[in-house]
């Protein structure tokens, strides 16, 4: 494997070797084929292994992988798409792929998603979003979603010996918590995607889709319904209603042992038992309850998906890497090395030993992703979903408000 970067176009590389595109500097007859890959989203040893074990089985191949970081990956990305240098695999957000498909610049895998991969199986929040007007361009590689972390000595003391199993007792068992110096669940008031799960839970959308354009949909009684149950959690606890879950990181504040609950994915965990040792072994997680016990939650699925660009040089070479990276072998390794979801609801087996992780699994199958509209970055962007919860909040009209939140999300959806 070699890590680089892209400093030459592949032109002036083919000129140099004089070998023509796909052969690599030093006049090796091998297929050269460059990945991106996220910053941290695998750790070296993972792709060590899978690097040598792929160009063992092909031998005419060389993997270059180059690590981005997400901070303007967006930008960074199109311009490859548009250039006729495309690296041949890249790892995208699993809600970036509609924005990227819109394009016309995406290799549609459709096929190999049917016939090689077993799609049928995917979790629906990797694969909705990669997945526009019926043609299958994101592969989804790997999810993570929240779950509810909960201090074990606090629920002890509190007499509680098990995790909720629906919402109701969830809220009963945060109001017992709640108090004594304790807060019964840590729920900053702008917690998104939080409420998005509760939103989808009643049956609500965030935005739906009519005639070819999108609305925002907050105003919907489903919708409501999502919001009054989140204004109700947080009100156990002291989470602020202005801020969202990073202001101040709600990881430091679980970790002064003073409070009960927080949702969050499990990586938290490691930043909580650093800051506190004290608490190392004394955490436990569940998945966010549902409305029944027959199904956790919905919750908002992040993650990723690869994508090949339509003008990479190997592209055929870039879907067989793609193919490997999602097939059941790497998708075992990948979770286990890494803790994340693996993209198939069949494949929630191979973590259960993890216990944050088994959670996170059992919350996937019910996991959603955003609007997949191209336009949702622009709604993200100046997000009118956080002053519209810190106003229902602190007690204003909750209708009003929404109608209002949702007429933004409106015009920040028409293209």
């Amino acid at each position: 494997m070699k890590k680089r970067s892209f400093a030459l176009p592949t032109a002036l590389v083919c000129a140099i070797t004089l070998g023509g595109c796909g052969v690599l500097p030093g006049g090796s007859q091998k297929t050269a084929v460059d990945i991106w890959l996220m910053q941290d989203s695998v750790s070296d040893e993972f792709l060590e292994r899978f690097t040598s074990a792929y160009e063992k089985e092909h031998p005419s191949v060389e993997l270059n992988v180059t690590f981005q970081e997400w901070t303007g990956i967006g930008k960074k990305v199109m311009a490859a798409l548009e250039s006729d240098d495309a690296p041949e695999v890249i790892e995208v957000g699993n809600t970036q792929v509609a924005q990227y498909a819109q394009s016309d610049a995406l290799r549609d895998l459709t096929l190999e998603a049917v016939r090689d991969l077993g799609s049928e199986e995917w979790l629906p929040g990797l694969a909705e979003p990669g997945s526009i007007n019926g043609s299958q361009y994101g592969i989804p590689w790997y999810a993570a979603n929240r779950v509810v972390i909960y201090n074990k000595d606090l629920f002890a003391a509190a007499g509680i010996t098990e995790p909720p199993k629906n919402r109701d007792e969830w809220l009963e068992i945060s109001e017992k918590l709640d108090g004594n110096g304790v807060q019964g669940i840590y729920l900053s008031g702008q917690d998104w995607y939080t409420l998005a799960g509760f939103v989808w839970d009643e049956g609500g959308q965030l935005a739906v889709e009519k005639g070819g354009d999108w609305e925002g949909a907050l105003h919907t009684k489903a919708a409501l319904r999502g919001m009054a149950f989140y204004k109700e959690l947080q009100s156990h606890g002291d989470g602020p209603k202005g801020a969202d879950e990073v202001t101040p990181p709600q990881a430091n504040v679980f970790a002064k042992g003073d409070v009960a609950q927080i949702i969050a994915v499990p990586s938290a965990v490691p930043a909580i038992e650093k800051t506190n040792p004290a608490l190392k072994g004394k955490l436990g997680f569940f998945p966010v309850p549902g409305k029944t016990a027959e199904a956790p939650g919905a919750v908002f699925i992040g993650g990723s998906d690869l994508i090949v660009p339509e003008n990479a040089r190997e592209r055929s070479a870039g879907v067989d890497v793609v193919k490997a990276l999602a097939s059941e072998k790497w998708q075992t390794e990948l979770a286990l090395t890494m803790n994340y979801v693996p993209n198939k609801t069949t494949l929630a087996g191979v973590i259960e030993g993890n216990e944050g992780t088994a959670a996170m699994a059992v919350g996937a199958a019910q996991g959603r992703a955003t609007p997949n509209s191209p336009q949702w970055a622009a709604v993200e962007a100046d997000n009118p979903i956080k002053p519209y919860m810190t106003a229902v909040l602190q007690g204003q009209d909750a209708v009003g408000e929404a109608r209002a939140a949702s007429g933004r999300i409106t015009a920040a959806l028409r293209p």
